[in-house]
């Protein structure tokens, strides 16, 4: 790496396990925060490193697929080897530890935003968020410290949460990005072969391997003391009957719901005598585990099966194979069952999340101090959110003078919604079509972002009026900007906001939305509209064409929605600027309002 430029006003804070002088040319801040935790858990012995240093993992998984250099050896345990890199390698990282083994604490996390903003940081990668959206978006610290960062012209990449469900979506400010996790086309399996040869394949990382097959039962018949079948048969401490489970492969279930460790659950069928298990997990989720013994994860359907041979077979068997890296063995990408999905419970007129990045089974650097190996593999989307972070620094690199909602717009309106067979992407675990609320405007293509054509530029004072037409007053924006703001430049509504997607909820009849591009391609150049209209909705562009005589030109349009037959739920569809170089995509999400509660005319 070359010198530390002179403009970088960090520093690396000593510590234990950790000095000043581990910093490098490519480590060049490491800071730690307290004050939150010391507050909150005065009494409680405390496990994480006191220093920069990272104790979990977590932090050298995230930095390392956002800016990690060129390693030809990297493999889990001998698994997936070879070469690899993060996004851009040549980024330097300053770290910012606000996070301990009880959690993460809010003063902690601001302290963290005002010293990386005056540090001279250009971009913020956030893998954490609130368990459960926010009622507004001063309520966490993310929203807040994010927002003085974009008004300093640091963007802010955020992961979207991991609770999978609909709504579910965390991090929703307009003024940073916020990532869902899908799949990338490289999956960690085990084979499970049965008596009767049929031969179905698990997520795993378990590496070892059965020496030969072994009757396969349902956990639960191996219930034990005043469990009922029922519990056992999710595999739950002390649940098993050792005498039952001894020597056999148990069918344990993961519900839904669970919050049980997969990795526990192969612990108690290991302790109990069990040679192997079979996980059949309700939700599908696909993420591999290093389990106690040999073990794999499979969905409900093969789970059935699997259930179905052992109720039809007088002495079932099974084996299970030690974990492989499998390459190309489904369509890639799929969204992720546990990445949560929109709407915006804050503001429903700002699609959230923003783009889809690789975030199922990463591959990643690991810190020793959290176990003995330099690599490890994760899900989630804290791992989909530094795949976009490594991107966004590569247009930086190249268009330093980009304000942060300029490369958030070159990384939304290039992402693709086709999978590598140019097919819709799916959603896990029905492999049923996916939409916006999945993955925002798509997953991320780094090979376009670079050349965007136009971009959908945002100034904070944007932000300040966006969150006056969404009932803030200057009070209240006082308190968060800490400035003279006033309301007195204010949008009608929400959907005003020149965001590179566009969300019209409680549409009634018809609604007008208003955007702004700024041509950042060849000076000359024209583009036409094409729509793929919402189901059930008419939507017109106002002009058709746009004729751009230089570069940097601004040139607004009207986006029109008209009811045509009304439906239930929100309807997804696009508009794409289009010529012969460029395609500038945004997302089109309409919700028609019920005849007794109009929002919008």
């Amino acid at each position: 790496m070359p010198p530390v430029p002179a403009r970088w006003k960090g520093h690396c804070q000593s510590g234990e396990a950790f000095n000043a002088s581990s910093c490098n040319r490519k480590v060049i801040g490491a800071r730690y925060y307290r004050s939150g935790y010391e507050a909150e858990e005065a009494a409680t012995e405390v496990f994480s490193f006191i220093s920069p240093r990272d104790s979990s993992g977590h932090g050298s998984h995230t930095a390392s697929i956002a800016a990690g250099r060129y390693v030809s050896h990297m493999n889990y345990k001998g698994l997936a080897a070879g070469g690899a890199r993060g996004g851009a390698p040549m980024t330097r990282i300053a770290v910012y530890k606000t996070c301990w083994d009880s959690g993460c604490y809010d003063v902690d996390l601001l302290a963290a935003f005002d010293d990386a903003i005056r540090d001279g940081v250009h971009i913020l990668s956030v893998s954490l968020g609130p368990d459960s959206p926010q009622g507004d978006y001063f309520s966490d610290a993310i929203s807040i410290g994010s927002f003085h960062a974009a008004a300093r012209g640091v963007l802010v990449i955020a992961s979207a949460g991991n609770e999978g469900n609909q709504g579910s979506v965390t991090n929703l400010a307009p003024w940073m990005i916020t990532v869902a996790a899908s799949s990338t086309d490289r999956d960690f399996a085990s084979d499970i072969v049965l008596g009767n040869s049929a031969n179905f394949t698990g997520e795993s990382l378990s590496l070892s391997e059965m020496d030969a097959s072994a009757r396969i039962i349902s956990a639960s018949e191996a219930y034990a003391g005043y469990f009922t079948p029922y519990q056992s048969s999710y595999c739950l401490e002390s649940s098993l009957n050792s005498t039952k489970a001894s020597g056999k492969v148990l069918v344990c279930l993961q519900a839904d719901s669970s919050t049980e460790s997969k990795l526990a659950k192969s612990k108690v069928v290991k302790q109990a005598g069990g040679v192997g298990m079979v996980l059949i997990d309700e939700a599908d989720q696909d993420v591999a585990i290093p389990f106690a013994i040999p073990s794999a994860i499979v969905g409900k359907e093969i789970g059935n099966k699997i259930l179905s041979y052992i109720k039809d077979t007088r002495n079932p068997i099974a084996k299970i194979s030690r974990a492989k890296a499998v390459l190309g063995s489904q369509p890639a990408p799929r969204i992720a069952a546990f990445s949560s999905k929109g709407p915006n419970a804050v503001t429903p007129e700002i699609l959230k999340p923003d783009v889809s990045a690789p975030g199922l089974n990463i591959l990643a650097a690991w810190s020793p101090a959290a176990g003995k190996m330099q690599f490890n593999v994760l899900s989630g989307t804290s791992m989909a959110c530094p795949h976009v972070t490594g991107i966004a620094a590569l247009i930086k690199a190249v268009n330093p003078s980009w304000s942060p909602s300029a490369i958030k717009s070159a990384i939304m309106t290039t992402a693709t919604i086709l999978d590598k067979n140019r097919k819709p992407i799916t959603v896990d675990p029905s492999g049923s079509r996916g939409s916006a609320f999945d993955y925002g405007s798509g997953f991320v293509d780094p090979t376009r972002v670079l050349d965007p054509g136009l971009i959908y530029d945002t100034q904070p004072t944007d932000y300040k009026a966006f969150l006056c037409s969404i009932g803030y007053d200057e009070k209240s924006l006082h308190l968060v900007t800490r400035d003279n703001s006033t309301c007195n430049e204010t949008f009608t509504t929400a959907s005003s906001l020149n965001y590179p997607s566009i969300t019209v909820p409680g549409l009634k009849d018809s609604f007008s939305v208003t955007r702004t591009v700024t041509n950042v391609g060849k000076p000359r150049s024209i583009y036409k509209a094409v729509v793929s209209n919402p189901v059930g909705i008419n939507v017109t562009v106002v002009p058709k064409r746009l004729i751009f005589n230089s570069y940097g030109q601004k040139i607004k349009f009207t986006v029109n929605f008209k009811v045509a037959s009304p439906s239930i739920g929100y309807t997804f569809g696009f508009l794409t600027w289009r010529n012969r170089n460029a395609r500038v995509t945004s997302p089109l999400v309409v919700q028609v309002a019920s005849s007794s509660s109009g929002l919008l005319r």
